[in-house]
């Protein structure tokens, strides 16, 4: 079962890495909720982006989590007045892995709402995912989060 849990651990980062940034930019941050911890997203594309975040889950007795999405975005999802800055739906597919006694590796259906701000390099984001866990067991679950990035000079966003 080790042995399972280091190969989805080895496809999550080579999704996450494997990605080329383009001129759109590199988004640095944290998120809050579950889980907590840092939260990186990299577009590849005019709408295409992968995100990832690493952190510690207060679920049970705690562990280490990774997940690595592919993400669609919908620009302009609700009319704000181009000078204060944008709103968009974000939706895609992903995993996760959750480092514990029992370790656990899942597939993420993340979605959620983003707003980038004009003036300042900055998005902040609402983010549910559900989750079919896969290994050790199938069973269902969530993670939800609130989700500030901070977007390097280079990204137009």
């Amino acid at each position: 079962m080790k042995k399972k849990i280091i190969i989805a651990l080895l496809l999550v980062l080579i999704t996450i890495f494997s990605a080329q940034a383009q001129e759109s930019g590199l988004g640095l941050g944290i998120i809050l909720g579950e889980p907590t911890g840092l939260s990186l997203k990299m577009w590849i594309a005019d709408l295409m982006a992968i995100d990832a975040a690493a952190s510690w889950s207060f679920v049970g007795k705690g562990s280490i989590y990774i997940h690595g999405d592919y993400l669609l975005h919908i620009f302009d999802i609700i009319p704000t007045p181009k000078e204060m800055g944008t709103f968009h739906f974000q939706y895609g597919i992903g995993g996760r892995i959750q480092i514990a006694d029992n370790p656990i590796a899942g597939i993420r259906f993340p979605f959620g709402l983003s707003y980038y701000f004009k003036r300042i390099p900055l998005e902040m984001a609402i983010e549910l995912a559900p989750i079919i866990d896969i290994l050790p067991a199938t069973q269902f679950s969530a993670n939800a989060g609130f989700i500030i990035r901070y977007y390097f000079p280079l990204s137009p966003r």
